[in-house]
Order: C-alpha cells, then sequence, then structure tokens
C-alpha cells in the first residue's frame, strides 16, 4: 500500500494541489498530515484527493471545529494518531519533542511529524522516522512531500514542481 506523507501545507493552495495531483497520480491510498494545516478553505483542494486523509492538528490550526466541519467525509482529525494501516503501525503528531522516545518504544513501525519545516528521515532501531519538511514552502523555500510504500518501508521524497 502506497501512502502520501504530507506537513506544514500553511494554507498554500498552489502548493496543496500539486500535491494532491502527485498524490492521485501515484495512487497513494491514505494520506497522513502531520499538522498546520491552517485554514479550512484548503478543504476545496484536498477533497480532491483520491483516498481518505488522517490528520492531526498543528501549532497553527486555530479553527480546529470549522476544519472538522469542512473537511467531513474524506478526512479524521486528531490531536496526535496511533493505528495500523497497510499492515503497519504508525504514530503521528505535530511536534518533534517526543519522536525518539516514542520510536525508541518499539511499538511502532513508522513515526511522522511536522513542525520544524525540515526534512529528517532516518531509522531509530526499527522505527523509521519521517518529517517530509515543509509542504507549504513558506519557510525554507522548499516544497516537499513523501510517499511511503507500507509493504517495504521505502520512501520516495519529492519536491513539488516549481
Amino acid at each position: 500500500m502506497l501512502i502520501g506523507i504530507i506537513a506544514d501545507t500553511h494554507e498554500n493552495m498552489n502548493a496543496i494541489r500539486k500535491a494532491v495531483e502527485i498524490f492521485n497520480s501515484r495512487a497513494v491510498e491514505r494520506v497522513f498530515h502531520a499538522g498546520d494545516i491552517i485554514s479550512p478553505i484548503t478543504h476545496k483542494e484536498f477533497k480532491k484527493l483520491n483516498c481518505p486523509m488522517t490528520c492531526v492538528f498543528g501549532n497553527n490550526d486555530g479553527e480546529r471545529k470549522y476544519l472538522r466541519e469542512k473537511f467531513s467525509g474524506f478526512a479524521e482529525f486528531y490531536d496526535f494518531y496511533s493505528g495500523s494501516v497497510g499492515g503497519i503501525k504508525i504514530f503521528m503528531n505535530h511536534y518533534p519533542d517526543f519522536v525518539d522516545e516514542i520510536a525508541s518504544l518499539g511499538a511502532y513501525d513508522v513515526v511522522i511529524y511536522g513542525h520544524t519545516h525540515r526534512t529528517d528521515i532516518r531509522k531509530s532501531g526499527s522505527t523509521l522516522i519521517i518529517n517530509p519538511g515543509e509542504a507549504g514552502g513558506w519557510l525554507l523555500g522548499i516544497q516537499r512531500i513523501a510517499v511511503l510504500d507500507t509493504d517495504t518501508l521505502e520512501y520516495e521524497v519529492l519536491d513539488l514542481p516549481g
């Protein structure tokens, strides 16, 4: 199963549109968003995904109730996510604070986070840690997403086209 991983879109509608096109062209079966979607208006682009979304709230996601309302039917929101998808156990939250500690537990195959806007993909024991970097591109100027194969845990980091 292929899953898409995205973080820190920060209401950049053009970047969201490009990410959705890539995820759809790769036939991902679920997208994980590691927070800082920002505005409920972004549902207009995210609802074009051909798969469901699993999202966690970031520090800039203030309109939580309205985000849940506008994304209803194709996305679920959590403060943190812990579950199984495609035969692997995934933990996702927005913040980097406890990523290494969570990974060191060995309870998850993949730990996903955002917030730093920097790409960070590494192994901690048997756990793969993934921060795809910022999709919005506002802070570092790099619009980036990732695609993960849950069968092999092989991943691809993709820069959004300019």
